[in-house]
């Protein structure tokens, strides 16, 4: 994969983090979601903010994956939070993370387990600290375990 399309896919990955951010919070039609993202946000500029280039094919195929196998990955992440912890406890930016590269393990084998994993901690150091990032590691980690 080439520079360009490894940025593509990037991209792509924190857009759809957005993107089930966006269906979490206010549950739209998931093609009217996608739609609105092909046509204002993926490759645009707003406010100022000139956001890349996607991998518009990669980008539908984490958000419909993620909303077609909600439960699954769900279940697999509930198996490895701590006792005592919630899905629901879980920062709402933080669980679409968790649940995008959850799918990403699950479905994606053309997709190398350390790329998925270093992806998503990029992901999760545009919102947040290394603490976060640290969990979010271990979590993919034990998850890849479980699914590859």
């Amino acid at each position: 994969m080439s520079r360009i399309d490894a940025k593509a896919r990037s991209a792509a990955r924190l857009a759809a983090v957005q993107a089930l951010y966006q269906l979490q919070m206010e549950s739209p039609a998931i093609t009217v979601l996608i739609d609105e993202f092909h046509r204002h946000r993926l490759g645009r500029e707003i406010e100022d903010v000139e956001y890349r280039e996607a991998d518009v094919a990669f980008f539908d195929d984490l958000v419909r994956g993620v909303a077609a196998r909600r439960d699954e990955i769900d279940a697999l992440l509930t198996a490895r939070l701590a006792q005592g912890w919630t899905l629901a406890r879980l920062d709402k930016t933080m669980l679409q993370i968790l649940r995008a590269g959850a799918y990403e393990l699950l479905a994606r084998a053309d997709i190398g387990v350390g790329t998925v994993i270093s992806e998503y901690l990029d992901v999760t150091h545009a919102f947040f600290d290394a603490r976060e990032a640290k969990f979010v590691n271990g979590l993919l980690d034990a998850l890849a375990r479980d699914t590859r």
